[in-house]
């Protein structure tokens, strides 16, 4: 047991420890997401963040221990959001007939969300930084510190806001869809992945991508245009109103 003790606070603080954990662990819980056919609850996001906080948390390995390996992996984030523009390459005829619509969708569900999070905000008393915070929650999370710190809010609770959502996006997508009878045909799979790349941005996107290639797609569509319309808009709203 000593040995052992030895070992993992050896490992704890190398490099390698945070990127190696974050694979092991998330692949295990994408096989037993696969295992349990890609059951909403079991998404291997959540329960890969639950272990490894849970994790560090238990072992007593600092945050920037960690992260020092991982942030191989979070510089793969860029990459993986480039290459979501291949599917609407393939797409590029029908997107071309629909991009008036898109664009209103966009904008009515970003607004839906934005305006929603003040309306929270202000219904339980929060904090005026902490609602500021909670604006830029349907934009993927990078994004979202960059308009809390300019609308007045707190970039690393932003951050949270945003992983939060797009997990119960993830987590309560399919079963919203059912209630809503949103169809399984091929315009209702872009709906419903257009919907959750709004509201649950990249996480959701993730999501739509492990169920159906056209609503990975809009998924990453509804994504990429969110980022846009959320950095140009919301910060200069708040600066006029």
């Amino acid at each position: 047991m000593p040995k052992f003790v030895e070992l993992w606070v050896y490992l704890s603080a190398t490099p390698l420890f945070g990127l190696t954990a974050t694979l092991v662990v998330y692949v295990v819980a994408q096989a037993a997401y696969t295992r349990l056919e890609q059951a909403p609850w079991a998404n291997p996001v959540l329960w890969t963040v639950v272990f490894l906080a849970t994790g560090l948390l238990l072992t007593g390995v600092p945050y920037p221990s960690y992260f020092a390996g991982a942030q191989f992996i979070h510089f793969l984030l860029g990459p993986a959001v480039v290459a979501l523009g291949w599917p609407l390459w393939q797409r590029r005829a029908e997107l071309r007939q629909r991009w008036g619509r898109l664009l209103i969708a966009a904008l009515a569900g970003g607004v839906t969300a934005s305006g929603s999070a003040l309306l929270m905000g202000w219904a339980f008393g929060l904090p005026s930084e902490v609602t500021l915070s909670l604006v830029p929650k349907s934009v993927t999370a990078p994004v979202a510190m960059g308009i809390a710190e300019q609308i007045g809010g707190i970039p690393a609770l932003a951050a949270v806001f945003a992983v939060m959502t797009g997990l119960v996006g993830a987590l309560s997508g399919k079963y919203l869809f059912s209630a809503l009878r949103i169809p399984t045909d091929s315009a209702g799979w872009a709906a419903r992945g257009f919907a959750l790349g709004t509201a649950a941005h990249g996480i959701g996107a993730a999501r739509a991508m492990h169920v159906d290639a056209d609503a990975g797609a809009y998924a990453g569509l509804a994504l990429g245009l969110q980022v846009v319309l959320a950095s140009a808009l919301l910060p200069l709203a708040f600066k006029l109103f």
